[in-house]
């Protein structure tokens, strides 16, 4: 045991369960300071949007359950992180700090500043890979170059060995003697304000989530148990209840991908009947991580065509009156229409209806992806600094391996074949077919073959 204080600094790995930068302050043996950190003042640091604030709420009211019974505490600070951490490390007189990594270009660049600083004034300070299955330098091509192409980088990365196991909860045992936390002053969790008021349009998200881990393991237990065997044959049907619905809890790590794999690896081994919805599955956990490591390597993929030709696409200019149909699901097309609706009822929208809506308002309206994108990043729960990005380049065409710009996804057909019964369309849409329900806002043939004579000007 080290004579002073160790600080965990929870990012988006708000669990105690498979957390080994938690694990190595619980190991040094020091007290311990549990600290989060609410930063939207760093230069590059991208705000979540009010959604994904509800979901945060939830997830740190969870984990200071989870550390209270590990005998910690969580302590909470807002404002710029580098300075913040600075001034907790001074308060407490820290001489160790841990940390698990993030991807993207901003927070590297933070964090590197900072483990440098501090470890120049003789703090230890270590970080680990917690968030992703392999690290983004050790997946490479042939020439050395990051893959830009997702087939490839999924048999380069189930063609090795597997990600590691997941770590358990540390407890005082572990550690060889009782866990103490060290006192601090910290922020009320109520006075950040992440939670709506006026008005309170968070009930659908109350009913729909449960925030943080142990919400988690019973959806991965539930998906498990009853879904993914039938999951290659009903993912693409939205009525069904046929995906895991991990997606905001693998964004606020309440759980971790190492979890997830090696829970549906288990599952796979115990019920072999299963093995092809697992193989499914575990290939949409790896879409997640070719979106990270894109991210990593190419960190201009939140804001910039990843290929340049569409920089010289002729978008369209749409005004806030006719961009508020496409938001609101008033555009009289009733599959967009059923896919915007969920999304604010829910803060999710099934990833089928997403890719429609997304082409709908790309092609058919011809509005910059970048548009749909920031409505996405305030919208959804899941709202993820990788994935949003990299599915809408996907859609648009403007993207790595993307789905080709005159690849218009028609959501008629796509509602005839994904929501044969209407039940989707139904649930959110209950006046579709009737008076109450508006004109389309435009005619699909006409708008896709305007989209693609926009298209042909750049080609």
């Amino acid at each position: 045991m080290s004579e002073g204080t160790s600080i965990v600094w929870f990012r988006d790995d708000l669990r105690v369960r498979d957390n080994p930068a938690l694990t190595a302050a619980v190991r040094r043996g020091d007290p311990i300071v549990c600290l989060f950190v609410l930063d939207d003042e760093s230069a590059g640091i991208r705000p979540i949007g009010a959604a994904s604030r509800w979901f945060l709420h939830g997830s740190l009211a969870a984990l200071a359950a989870e550390l209270d019974e590990l005998g910690l505490r969580l302590t909470l600070r807002r404002g710029p992180a580098e300075r913040v951490v600075g001034a907790v490390v001074e308060e407490v007189g820290a001489t160790a700090v841990f940390w698990n990594r993030r991807y993207g270009e901003a927070e590297r660049t933070l964090d590197a500043a900072l483990k440098s600083s501090l470890r120049d004034a003789g703090l230890t300070v270590e970080s680990f890979q917690a968030s992703v299955l392999f690290e983004p330098w050790t997946v490479l091509t042939g020439q050395g170059g990051y893959y830009k192409v997702f087939t490839p980088f999924w048999r380069s990365v189930t063609s090795g060995p597997p990600p590691r196991h997941p770590l358990p909860a540390p407890t005082a045992t572990a550690a060889g003697a009782e866990l103490h936390h060290r006192r601090v002053d910290s922020d009320d969790l109520a006075d950040w304000a992440l939670l709506p008021t006026r008005p309170d349009w968070a009930s659908g998200l109350r009913e729909r989530w449960q925030p943080g881990s142990a919400g988690a393991h019973e959806r991965l237990r539930s998906f498990l148990r009853s879904a993914i065997g039938d999951y290659v044959d009903e993912q693409d049907f939205p009525a069904e209840d046929a995906t895991s619905g991990l997606s905001p809890h693998l964004r606020f790590g309440d759980i971790s991908p190492f979890e997830v794999w090696h829970a549906v690896e288990q599952h796979r081994a115990r019920v072999p009947g299963d093995a092809k919805g697992a193989s499914a599955f575990l290939r949409q956990l790896v879409w997640r991580e070719f979106a990270y490591h894109l991210l990593y390597h190419l960190p201009t993929i939140t804001s910039e065509n990843m290929r340049p030709e569409f920089d010289r696409f002729p978008w369209a200019e749409p005004s806030s009156d006719e961009l508020e149909p496409w938001q609101q699901g008033r555009t009289g097309i009733p599959l967009v229409d059923a896919g915007m609706r969920e999304l604010w009822q829910t803060g999710v929208m099934h990833n089928r209806v997403r890719m429609v809506v997304a082409s709908f308002l790309v092609k058919n309206l011809r509005v910059d992806w970048r548009v749909g994108e920031a409505w996405f990043w305030d919208t959804l729960v899941d709202a993820d600094p990788a994935s949003n990005a990299l599915n809408w380049q996907w859609v648009a065409g403007s993207g790595p391996d993307a789905a080709p710009y005159f690849r218009v996804f028609n959501p008629e057909l796509q509602a005839s074949k994904f929501d044969r019964h209407g039940s989707y369309i139904q649930r959110y849409v209950p006046e579709a077919g009737t008076d109450a329900y508006p004109e389309p806002m435009v005619d699909l043939a006409e708008s896709r073959r305007a989209a693609l004579d926009a298209y042909a000007t750049i080609r």
